[in-house]
């Protein structure tokens, strides 16, 4: 059941991606994107660059869910992250209409359990939709 849950998130995180106008797609290719987000490390207490994600930014309005959107250190957009509560997933809940960070093809998705951070302190997963090769995602140190 479980595997289904994530599968669903899955398709649904990927149909976004073909929503996105090719103009926010353009803007947020490169750090800071605008549209109303925000440095994460000016919104809680996290560092400006996370190894093995980047610098981080989110439209405050959008959480705890996302997108969080990741830059590497050149400031090209890397990947976009969803934070996604582990009581929402037990509790089946749907989430409809999130918004994607980039109209181009996603390389490969990671989903990753996390205890909790600073801004998102329950347990929840990260499913990052990577726009870079799994090779170059382990390089963002």
């Amino acid at each position: 059941m479980k595997r289904l849950v994530l599968a669903t998130l899955g398709a649904v995180f990927g149909l976004g991606l073909l929503l996105i106008t090719p103009q926010s797609a353009l803007a947020q290719r490169k750090a800071p994107p605008g549209d109303g987000y925000k440095k994460v490390s000016t919104l809680v207490q996290l560092p400006d660059f996370l190894p093995g994600l980047g610098t981080l930014y989110a439209d405050p309005a959008t959480l705890p869910a996302g997108p969080f959107l990741a830059y590497d250190r050149q400031g090209n957009l890397v990947s976009s992250i969803y934070m996604i509560p582990l009581k929402a997933m037990n509790d089946q809940k749907a989430f409809n209409d999130l918004k994607s960070g980039k109209g181009e093809q996603v390389d490969h998705v990671d989903i990753v359990y996390n205890a909790g951070h600073p801004g998102v302190a329950e347990p929840h997963y990260h499913i990052i939709l990577w726009y870079i090769s799994a090779a170059k995602a382990a390089a963002l140190k």
